[in-house]
């Protein structure tokens, strides 16, 4: 089983690859699928926002299009005195792909770091439960 210290040393390599021109926040991201494989995505920044994509989401998708099915653990690293958690979006991108005790492992480059569940990072998520009957 990968450490949290390994998941973040991968999380933290990933960084090096973000393309952050117009923010300069950088971001790094390491998933860790329920049947053993990693993944690992950067920021990629465009001059029309829109069109950037997190790190997170990065890492989720190239998971996903490999045939992983659940993310058991994902690290995401920054570069800021204060550890930042992943936006709004990639807290739903986690959610759909995750277990209720699937962890969010958040540090930073000067080694501080935290550990959340993804149910106390977004305790209402929206999910198939409310598009049962739907349609």
């Amino acid at each position: 089983m990968i450490s949290d210290e390994e998941l973040i040393d991968l999380a933290t390599n990933a960084r090096r690859w973000a393309h952050a021109p117009y923010s300069n926040f950088s971001v790094g991201a390491a998933l860790l699928s329920s049947d053993g494989r990693v993944f690992t995505g950067c920021n990629v920044e465009n001059s029309t926002y829109g069109l950037s994509m997190c790190a997170e989401r990065v890492a989720i998708f190239k998971a996903i299009s490999e045939g992983a099915q659940e993310i058991s653990r994902v690290a995401v690293v920054t570069d800021h005195d204060h550890i930042a958690p992943p936006c709004g979006c990639c807290r739903q991108m986690i959610w759909e792909f995750s277990t209720s005790d699937t962890e969010v492992v958040l540090a930073n480059l000067s080694g501080d770091t935290r550990k959340y569940q993804i149910t106390e990072l977004l305790p209402e998520a929206f999910d198939e439960r409310y598009l049962e009957g739907v349609g």
